[in-house]
């Protein structure tokens, strides 16, 4: 298994893309502190995989709570000896944010997503480089979608927040790599099979007149493979990132794409 004994802190882990890494994790031999807003959907996943024989423990921590996430992580430290891998897979509804012009947009719609996401990237990746210098080792993982890269329409502050958390992403690995710290960004195309996309194509549709299975044929067929990634890609790509068969990799961004961009 590539991640027995290692440490995963995941927040935002009742999400579907939370929640799938989560398995994914576990099911490579990680035991996996699972956080969010709402302990039901956590716990919901958190009961998978234990009925699944991995190990897995949970707690209400708010993400955009300093206090929450430097309490939280300290007793994890405590209690499982260090942190190994570090995760953040928060999300925001999207209507209000997305589906809107920009020059239709307020301040306050446009900020919302950059203010949430980077805070709460700051948060959670400066309290675990601060534990994973202490052993000298650890991973930190971010997520962004592909608007991070490319020109994308209607999706208001979103794509400063992407292209910033990547930003941020670099400057950790830049810091800390002399320490044993790697920190990589995994950029995927919409996932279908998650709420938050099919809120998107929704209101994306609505912004543009057509149906939402018409908006997510259109995003499929720009891609080389001609579909979009599934949940299971991402989180098997995620647990490799994090195991030491890709110990080379640090400052990078993963394509998870489908060919939409070319590295």
């Amino acid at each position: 298994m590539l991640l027995t004994n290692k440490n995963a802190v995941i927040y935002g882990a009742g999400g579907a893309i939370g929640g799938a890494i989560a398995r994914a994790f576990a099911r490579e031999g990680a035991n996996v502190f699972l956080t969010g807003r709402s302990l039901l959907s956590v716990e919901a996943v958190a009961s998978d995989i234990l009925a699944a024989g991995g190990v897995a423990e949970t707690a209400q921590v708010d993400a955009l709570d300093e206090l929450a996430v430097e309490k939280h992580l300290s007793a994890v430290v405590e209690k499982a000896g260090g942190i190994d891998i570090s995760l953040n897979t928060i999300s925001l509804p999207q209507r209000g944010v997305q589906g809107i012009p920009l020059v239709e947009l307020s301040p306050e719609s446009f900020t919302l997503p950059i203010m949430t996401y980077m805070k709460s990237h700051f948060l959670t990746t400066r309290a675990a480089a601060r534990h994973m210098v202490e052993k000298k080792s650890g991973v930190i993982l971010t997520l962004t979608a592909t608007p991070a890269r490319t020109a994308a329409s209607y999706v208001g502050g979103m794509a400063p927040s992407w292209a910033a958390i990547e930003a941020l992403t670099r400057s950790l690995a830049a810091e800390y790599g002399q320490q044993g710290i790697r920190a990589i960004c995994l950029r995927s195309d919409a996932i279908p099979e998650t709420a938050t996309i099919i809120e998107v194509y929704s209101l994306h549709a609505e912004a543009l007149g057509l149906t939402r299975e018409a908006v997510q044929d259109f995003s499929a067929n720009l891609n080389l493979l001609k579909r979009l990634p599934t949940l299971a890609e991402v989180a098997n790509v995620a647990a490799f990132m994090a195991s030491d068969q890709s110990s080379a990799m640090t400052a990078a961004v993963v394509n998870l794409s489908c060919g939409l961009i070319a590295d």
